[in-house]
């Protein structure tokens, strides 16, 4: 037997899929029962590609009707990424009984419950593995090893981008700029860095695990996303020294069933294990019932470990095929959403402020945080200039709404400037 699929992208992620089937031939082939082909691949530009073609034997079209409509071709792997054309052409691909393995995380995000529907109504597999934190297996783990356990939280390391940058500023003192200076020159950051370093990537990650995790489909806009731009060195420093590395963290905990997400840098304890993740590389940190803590780790991106992934999809969807057991949904964990209010949202904070470097500044700022009945764990300042202080807090648990009320009220003191506003993990 000969499984066909129809290959829309040979760019960086594509270019590892021929790879990894050459190379791999005979395992996959004693997995599924049947040799995998790539039997037509969508190209932009066929003389570019023209080399991959030859090399590894794949006709080459410019026309998706040419893959949807050869009846011989079970399984549509898109990699082209972006929302359009890649959704208009998932649907026609599904509406015509072709099975879908994609890694299009933005696809996914905000238009995923209508891809999903659409493979059910046409009794076809939609997998998608790779959208989040690339060669990491972890929807699958989510969804088949964790099946029988409760999770409560889960904390993402997901954009290698971001983390990228954070490392070579708190190890090598590099400023925002020259970080991502250097990631673009490296390749880890595009030209637009908007999705990764405002924490859009991440955020459409989130998504993707609360639906694994917690059953709800939750929106972008349900999501507090805040990005590492203009990230102070004083700030990489001081957390430091009070014992904390700074991480873009992407999260989403349940409490009482009601669901809370966000992105943002935090402060997240020496001691964690998400603290040891360094340069462009992805972890994924969860807390269940039942197994406790456990730590997903490994390369977020790249040609391999995103194609494996993807091939480890075709697979499962290649079996399926054999045993005539097509159009399940990846992910069968359905809950109505249901949102955490603000008040029901609670950590610690790091707050970092500009004051005058004179006599009761510290009581003005402790009149302020008494009167919203915030408590303080730690309170430093750094040297003055004579004229201006910077003072740092870290708080006790506080609610999001105690955050707001705080900052508003921090913001009309005339001579108080305040920095920064981070969370602080909880261990």
């Amino acid at each position: 037997m000969t499984l066909k699929i129809g290959l829309l992208g040979l760019g960086t992620v594509g270019s590892g899929i021929p790879r990894i089937l050459e190379e791999h031939k005979q395992k996959i082939t004693q997995i599924t029962g049947t040799e995998i082909v790539i039997a037509k691949a969508l190209v932009k530009d066929e003389f570019e590609k023209q080399h991959l073609a030859v090399q590894y034997d794949i006709p080459l079209t410019t026309n998706i009707d040419e893959i949807i409509q050869d009846k011989e071709i079970q399984i549509v792997v898109e990699l082209m990424g972006k929302i359009e054309p890649a959704r208009s052409f998932i649907l026609k691909a599904l509406s015509n009984g072709k099975n879908v393995v994609t890694a299009n995380k933005d696809l996914l995000a905000q238009h995923g419950r209508e891809l999903i529907d659409c493979a059910s109504e046409n009794d076809c597999d939609l997998y998608y593995e790779a959208s989040v934190a690339g060669g990491i297996p972890i929807l699958r783990t989510i969804t088949n090893s964790l099946a029988g356990d409760e999770v409560q939280r889960v904390l993402g390391i997901v954009n290698g981008t971001t983390n990228y940058m954070l490392t070579k500023m708190v190890s090598e003192k590099m400023t925002y700029d020259r970080a991502l200076k250097q990631a673009q020159e490296l390749g880890f950051a595009e030209s637009n860095p908007t999705n990764d370093v405002d924490g859009i990537d991440a955020a459409y990650k989130m998504v993707i695990l609360t639906q694994f995790c917690f059953g709800m489909d939750i929106e972008l806009s349900d999501i507090e996303i805040n990005g590492i731009r203009g990230l102070a060195l004083e700030d990489i420093d001081m957390a430091d020294r009070l014992g904390y590395v700074i991480k873009l963290i992407g999260s989403s905990e349940i409490n009482d069933g009601h669901v809370s997400a966000s992105v943002g840098p935090v402060l997240v304890p020496k001691q964690h294990p998400l603290a040891s993740v360094l340069n462009e590389y992805n972890a994924v940190f969860i807390n269940s019932t039942g197994v406790g803590q456990s730590m997903y780790y490994g390369p977020g991106a790249g040609s391999l470990p995103t194609a494996t992934s993807v091939v480890g999809d075709i697979i499962e969807i290649g079996k399926n095929i054999k045993l005539k057991m097509t159009g399940r949904p990846f992910n069968v964990y359905h809950e109505t959403k249901n949102l955490a209010s603000d008040e029901e949202i609670i950590s610690k904070y790091y707050f970092s402020l500009e004051v005058p470097d004179k006599v009761g500044q510290v009581l003005k700022f402790t009149e302020i945080f008494t009167r919203i009945s915030i408590s303080y764990d730690q309170i430093v300042q750094q040297q003055a200039d004579g004229q201006r202080a910077r003072i740092v807090i870290i708080t006790h648990s506080m609610t999001k709404a105690q955050v707001r009320k705080v900052t508003a009220a921090l913001k009309e003191v005339a001579d108080f400037k305040l920095l920064a506003t981070y969370k602080v993990l909880k261990d």
